[in-house]
């Protein structure tokens, strides 16, 4: 069995302003981590001084890298841009607002080999009413609909192994579902207690179309998707190998 390995993508959109602290959070948690740990920056789109910070922050020989969108695509959109961009064993995701710290990563290794993705769950949110009440809606939509046991399915604190990460669908809301789409997949999941923090700097990038209006849109569409989800797995399997020299012809003998 290989030894593990974790990328933490880590997507970016206009926050300039508490990049620097990111990287001090990071780093702490990069000096702890008993996996070996590199950090995929995903820029997505933004139009201050994110993007120059980046490339100051991603010097060669650093555990920093970036990859940064020709465009503003959205959340799931560069969750998956990371995914496909990395090479490790297991891929974790944080968001960049500082609201969760990377320190609870290291909580979440001892359960990998056993589970195939481990997430957080905020018990103590810091968040505004806005956001408490729409997570509220949101969450009684879940039961009723999804019901896929996941607590808190926005938490931004997971790390997942990467044959189902590789698997995952993208579509717009993707990120909403990230427990939902690896349980489909066959996939078990732990959830853990994680801390929860007043945003760092910055503003907040939804409005309550955001928070209350297109994730019931986003439920509705998985509910369907779930309805319809086949998967398969093989119990024996024989294939021949294509020869690339020469052969001999059909029905004669060499």
């Amino acid at each position: 069995m290989a030894a593990q390995t974790l990328t933490v993508l880590v997507p970016v959109y206009n926050e300039e302003e508490s990049l620097s602290q990111v990287v001090v959070e990071l780093d702490r948690f990069l000096a702890q981590t008993p996996v070996p740990t590199t950090v995929l920056f995903i820029d997505d789109g933004s139009t201050d001084n994110s993007l120059p910070l980046l490339r100051a922050i991603c010097r060669p020989g650093t555990a920093y890298g970036f990859i940064s969108l020709r465009k503003n695509q959205g959340l799931s959109t560069a969750i998956k841009a990371g995914i496909d961009h990395c090479g490790s064993t297991l891929v974790g995701y944080i968001d960049s607002d500082l609201q969760t710290t990377p320190l609870d990563f290291l909580t979440f290794f001892e359960f990998l080999p056993a589970y195939d993705m481990v997430t957080g769950v905020r018990t103590q949110r810091r968040d505004t009413l806005l956001k408490k009440a729409s997570s509220k809606v949101a969450n009684a939509l879940r039961r009723a609909l999804v019901n896929d046991g996941i607590q808190d399915t926005g938490c931004p604190l997971k790390i997942m192994k990467m044959e189902y990460a590789r698997r995952l669908p993208l579509f717009h809301g993707m990120h909403r579902f990230l427990g939902t789409l690896v349980q489909l997949e066959g996939g078990q999941v732990k959830q853990l207690t994680v801390q929860h923090f007043p945003r760092f700097a910055g503003t907040a990038k939804y409005a309550f179309w955001n928070r209350a209006w297109k994730p019931i849109v986003d439920m509705l569409g998985v509910y369907w998707l779930r309805n319809r989800w086949r998967s398969y797995a093989v119990a024996e399997e024989q294939r021949t190998r294509v020869s690339t020299g020469s052969a001999a012809p059909l029905g004669k003998v060499a």
